[in-house]
């Protein structure tokens, strides 16, 4: 199979880094393709499209079809795109951070996720860019409004959300992700490019008899306290409209 890539194609995947990267190339490279299935069964990737994912962001193109698994399943499974697509400024994949770019964006925002807002140790705070690096490549560290710190849970989330979006998968329009939620929590007008508008409240300390009220009140009503808590508010909407108010001023 590999006799059927140009060599400069070949010496372009010797280039690849990473464990996870390596392994998904040589197997394409040895058996033409790639399922989820395998990844999971034969190499104990419990996140497959991960794997796909650190071969993609360095510059290879990847493209996703299903075949039926021996179950009759219908599973994902990956092979090379058209080489003529690679992005060899990408080869080698994404730069690590050094630790004064994350002692400069501490000096600006504090010890706080720039997504969920809670305080966390140092250790416990990783840089992300703003705009996904599948979307924007590598936006260097110099400029600091280009990058946020965020925690690992909220992390995790914004791979997931951004993931699924379809800008990611198909358009790459940075202007887009600068307005989604993930990338500007504090000002968005989408999230991965969907109607949504998301509240995060975290109580703490004396705040938390204020929860258990409300987690009791929203049980007896047969609702989760998010679903309870939007209700109160749109009761206290709809009162203030039969009261001549457009707004919560």
């Amino acid at each position: 199979m590999t006799n059927d890539f140009p060599e400069d194609f070949l010496e372009t995947l010797r280039q690849i880094k990473g464990k996870r990267s390596q392994i998904v190339v040589q197997h394409i490279l040895q058996h033409g393709y790639l399922t989820t299935e395998e990844l999971e069964s034969v190499y104990g990737y419990n996140h497959p499209p991960r794997a796909i994912r650190d071969v993609r962001e360095q510059g290879i193109p990847i493209e996703t079809f299903r075949i039926k698994n021996s179950q009759n399943r219908d599973i994902a499974t990956y092979r090379f795109g058209d080489i003529q697509n690679i992005n060899k400024t990408r080869i080698g994949g994404r730069k690590s951070f050094k630790k004064i770019t994350k002692q400069r964006l501490i000096a600006q925002h504090g010890l706080k996720c720039a997504i969920c807002d809670q305080t966390y140790p140092e250790q416990f705070l990783q840089i992300d860019h703003k705009i996904p690096y599948e979307v924007a490549g590598d936006s260097g560290e110099s400029d600091l409004e280009l990058l946020m710190l965020v925690c690992a849970s909220c992390n995790r989330s914004k791979s997931w959300g951004c993931e699924h979006c379809n800008n990611w998968i198909n358009q790459k329009d940075t202007i887009i992700c600068q307005n989604c939620f993930w990338a500007n929590p504090q000002n968005y007008s989408h999230i991965a490019m969907k109607e949504i508008r998301r509240l995060e409240l975290i109580w703490q300390e004396h705040e938390l008899l204020t929860y258990d009220w409300l987690k009791s009140r929203a049980y007896k009503a047969g609702l989760s306290p998010t679903n309870y808590l939007k209700m109160l508010i749109s009761g206290l909407h709809n009162q203030t409209i039969s009261w001549g108010e457009d707004s919560f001023e």
